[in-house]
């Protein structure tokens, strides 16, 4: 198959237009989650058409919020099928969700942590004992919290 070149945008163009790389383009073609992409005559370059750049755009959202490559595989099936596949979807990206929300309160904790052990060394620096002491019963607390997330 082949694209009119006023038809359909080049890699570079799809890369800029969605922020993917072109060899993010590529790999996406390769494991099936785009095209098969038409190529121009002479030249064999890849030509995007419309469908194709809404794909792109929808995997370049999908990506942005850390979605797998077999969830987005799931969701492009999902969406090619349409409204009777919706709870399916609405259940797909509460998944990812609960997976992001983790993913949060791990960053969290190790927020915390390196909040509280910078504190703890500001109270040594100043040689307050007492604050030091406080910032090491904190410390329990905190690696509790870090302890839960690994």
């Amino acid at each position: 198959m082949t694209a009119s070149a006023s038809t359909a945008l080049t890699i570079q163009e799809v890369s800029r237009h969605t922020g993917l790389s072109e060899p993010t383009l590529r790999y996406y073609e390769e494991v099936g989650l785009v095209g098969p992409i038409d190529r121009d005559e002479r030249s064999g370059h890849r030509r995007y058409r419309t469908a194709d750049l809404d794909t792109v755009e929808v995997l370049a959202c999908l990506r942005a919020v850390g979605m797998g490559i077999d969830d987005m595989r799931a969701y492009l099936a999902n969406r090619r099928i349409g409204r009777t596949r919706a709870g399916e979807q609405r259940d797909l990206l509460l998944r990812h969700a609960e997976r992001v929300e983790a993913e949060i309160a791990a960053q969290q904790a190790r927020l915390g942590y390196l909040r509280e052990k910078a504190v703890l060394w500001d109270a040594r620096a100043k040689g307050d004992a007492v604050a030091e002491a406080a910032s090491t019963e904190r410390m329990v607390a905190v690696m509790e919290r870090l302890e839960a997330v690994r």
